[in-house]
């Protein structure tokens, strides 16, 4: 009987390994105009959506990217991404058919414990590869996030400041002591605990999982996820409140009439006005609160809202960010009590 694929793990400001390779380790770039085309690709959707990157590299056959979850969710982020990529692929170099394997791997994982190997860990990736020759040769590297935190070259789009910051509030000394960060790295090899998640991985390997064994320490693990036992538990709890709280307001005949219906009243707007596209003010904000809880309590996509609103899925996205400001700044609640 085949594996059932298990549902993605996302949730606001969750931090996520995303590794996408080519089928049967093909070449999914194969010139600078590739990759170029790519980094356009990405930089365009996570300015859009809000979409904070951390780290990032482009290999031949795979590319890894360090993100935190914006005003969309990252499943939203990576098939903008991916399948604008593989139509202008195809295009160029007139072939048909898939270009990445299967789907795309993503791991959310605990910030405290793996925001920095993991930046270490992606950024690299093409010294690994021997892409480039040595440390001095990756600083310059146009198609990886180190050459952007080193001030080599200019991406507005990577959150450099989050990354130095956590080295030294001296951006100078904090490029210093990142470096040698980097350099360190080198001599850990491949680091196979840092490209999935899991128990085996999470705890440092096979022979830690035993050891726990033995001394009657029993950990929680998820292949989505990358963290200590507590770290998994409070996201998979986190996860299950959201899927019962979107049950409740389903049971409770809460759909996307019902929430046109409480903005309406709102907003003292009719259900016209709100379905409508235009620029006036309460309309934009009533479209926008409209957008955030049909995402966040009913678990809609940005498709569907789209063909709704008559927004595109960017658009959706950012009225989604206003809304939540606006609700959170008002108190405004769906449900009155």
């Amino acid at each position: 009987m085949p594996r059932r694929r298990r549902a993605r793990i996302d949730a606001p400001g969750a931090l996520h390994h995303s590794i996408c390779r080519g089928i049967g380790r093909r070449k999914i770039f194969r010139n600078n105009t590739d990759k170029d085309d790519f980094v356009n690709r990405l930089s365009r959707v996570l300015s859009e959506t809000n979409t904070p990157c951390y780290a990032w590299a482009l290999l031949s056959s795979h590319l890894h990217l360090l993100l935190r979850t914006g005003n969309a969710p990252i499943a939203t982020i990576m098939r903008k991404v991916l399948t604008g990529y593989v139509v202008s692929f195809n295009r160029r170099y007139r072939r048909n058919g898939h270009l990445f394997q299967n789907r795309y791997k993503s791991i959310l994982c605990q910030e405290d414990n793996y925001l920095l190997e993991l930046v270490r860990y992606i950024h690299l990736n093409p010294l690994r590869a021997k892409l480039v020759g040595s440390i001095r040769q990756l600083n310059t590297y146009a198609y990886n996030g180190h050459s952007v935190l080193m001030g080599k070259r200019k991406a507005e789009w990577q959150d450099v400041n989050k990354v130095l910051g956590l080295f030294n509030r001296k951006v100078s000394l904090a490029r210093e002591q990142y470096h040698d960060f980097i350099v360190k790295g080198v001599e850990m090899g491949r680091r196979p605990d840092l490209i999935g998640g899991g128990l085996i991985r999470s705890a440092g390997g096979w022979q830690a999982v035993k050891a726990l064994g033995r001394k009657r320490i029993h950990l929680k693990g998820d292949e989505r996820i990358l963290g200590d036992s507590d770290f998994v538990l409070k996201v998979l709890n986190e996860q299950n409140e959201r899927m019962d709280q979107r049950f409740r307001m389903r049971k409770q005949g809460y759909d996307i009439e019902k929430i046109i219906e409480r903005v309406s009243d709102l907003f003292s707007l009719s259900k016209q006005d709100i379905l409508n596209p235009s620029r006036q003010r309460q309309r934009v904000m009533a479209r926008s609160v409209l957008c955030y809880w049909a995402i966040r309590e009913l678990g809609m996509s940005g498709s569907e809202l789209s063909h709704i609103l008559g927004l595109n899925q960017s658009s959706v996205s950012r009225a989604a960010g206003r809304g939540e400001k606006h609700v959170n700044d008002r108190k405004l609640r769906l449900i009155e009590t």
